[in-house]
């Protein structure tokens, strides 16, 4: 029975690497759709390129920071109850690369290439994973003390913080070193840079969400604590922010997919304590929080954030941490184990370590290397600059 037990739980985790995974495609075509034509290869290799490079920052580096694991000893050893640290490491890398995966979209169409491989090396090997440690691993004696003054430890099930608030705070950081977009602010006035593909950026959309449930539901990471209180509510968060983004958004496309994803960020963080009920509100209000705040930072503090990854991840990732302390206790429905001073604490801890790394990691790059590129390359097209070729390569076929 130990031995299916074991097994049972490789197969569990494995499973949902491999949802979380494919979701990366998704995070490479939502860019793909909604950057100009002269920047989709570069939106498909960038992804590609900072995962494999995250594998390796987070297997040699970042792991053994987050939970003091190393991979160095013999395969024997690690292959004990059937490899489960091996796979555990797998699904949670899924995690750490989504923070790279992320910035990349706001980031998009003016960044140098290397200095962004850079930047994920360091994120996914130092930055990431110190807060993991201390969310998810108990480092540094922050969740007792919070235990102690606050009645609970900071709560967060899925990454609502861990992942999509840090990587959203970190992306504002590097959209701000770098600056707008050529021409997208000019003489005052607000230039359009309309999606490149309506239909590439739903095909984002669509994959994100289905690997949702693999990112969220196997959390629990073994096959005993699986609870479809988790899939419900990441389904029902899910609806919420996908209705409230086509109100508001009335009916602009762009606003109407990453809706779901609004209230998906924003259900991580609680989606195992919390009434359904309570589940589809924080949808709800994220699904708000995305369409007002994208338009606030693009058009009113004319903040160059291609994908919106600030107020996607960053505002409605930090809004899901907050919102389990308040729609996880047992007076709102939920299942209690959450305080909102921890939740509040938890998140504005996480918010901070993402401001200073982010600042510190780009500042750096910025400094010694240069992360944009330049004008003429930026005219051109990242692309042709610095792939050499483009999507549909009229160029190269009529030569």
């Amino acid at each position: 029975m130990e031995n299916l037990k074991s097994g049972s739980d490789v197969l569990f985790i494995l499973l949902g690497a491999i949802m979380v995974l494919a979701m990366h495609a998704g995070f490479a075509f939502l860019e793909l759709g909604t950057v100009r034509k002269k920047s989709q290869v570069n939106a498909l290799v960038k992804i590609l390129s900072d995962f494999s490079i995250s594998t390796v920052a987070y297997f040699f580096i970042g792991y053994g920071i987050a939970y003091g694991v190393n991979f160095m000893g013999s395969a024997a050893q690690l292959v004990e109850k059937s490899g489960f640290e091996l796979v555990k490491f797998f699904f949670l890398l899924t995690f750490a690369a989504a923070v790279p995966a992320i910035v990349s979209g706001g980031i998009a169409e003016r960044a140098k290439f290397n200095p962004q491989i850079a930047a994920t090396f360091l994120l996914v090997g130092f930055v990431y994973p110190f807060f993991e440690g201390i969310a998810w691993n108990e480092h540094y004696g922050i969740q007792a003390w919070l235990k102690a003054n606050t009645g609970e430890t900071f709560h967060d099930f899925a990454g609502s913080v861990v992942v999509h608030a840090v990587g959203g705070w970190i992306g504002l950081m590097a959209v701000l070193l770098l600056g707008a977009r050529t021409g997208r602010y000019k003489d005052g006035r607000i230039n359009a840079h309309p999606p490149s593909s309506i239909p590439f950026l739903a095909l984002g959309a669509w994959i994100l969400s289905v690997g949702w449930f693999g990112f969220n539901v196997m959390s629990a990471q073994t096959i005993d604590k699986i609870s479809g209180l988790v899939a419900v509510n990441s389904l029902m968060a899910m609806a919420g922010g996908t209705i409230v983004a086509l109100v508001l958004g009335r009916n602009d496309p762009g606003f109407v997919h990453n809706g779901p994803l609004a209230g998906l960020v924003a259900v991580c963080a609680g989606s195992d304590i919390m009434h359904p009920v309570g589940a589809l509100v924080t949808g709800g209000v994220a699904g708000a929080l995305f369409v007002v705040m994208f338009t606030v930072t693009q058009n009113r503090w004319k903040i160059d954030d291609v994908l919106g990854v600030w107020p996607l991840h960053g505002l409605c990732g930090a809004w899901g941490g907050i919102a389990a302390g308040i729609f996880g206790v047992k007076s709102m429905g939920g299942l209690g184990g959450v305080t909102f001073s921890a939740q509040l604490a938890g998140t504005a801890m996480g918010i901070t370590v993402a401001v200073v790394g982010g600042l510190l990691v780009y500042g750096t790059l910025k400094a010694m290397f240069g992360i944009r590129l330049d004008a003429e390359q930026e005219f051109e097209g990242s692309d042709l600059s610095i792939h050499k070729i483009g999507a549909t390569p009229e160029r190269e076929a009529n030569w």
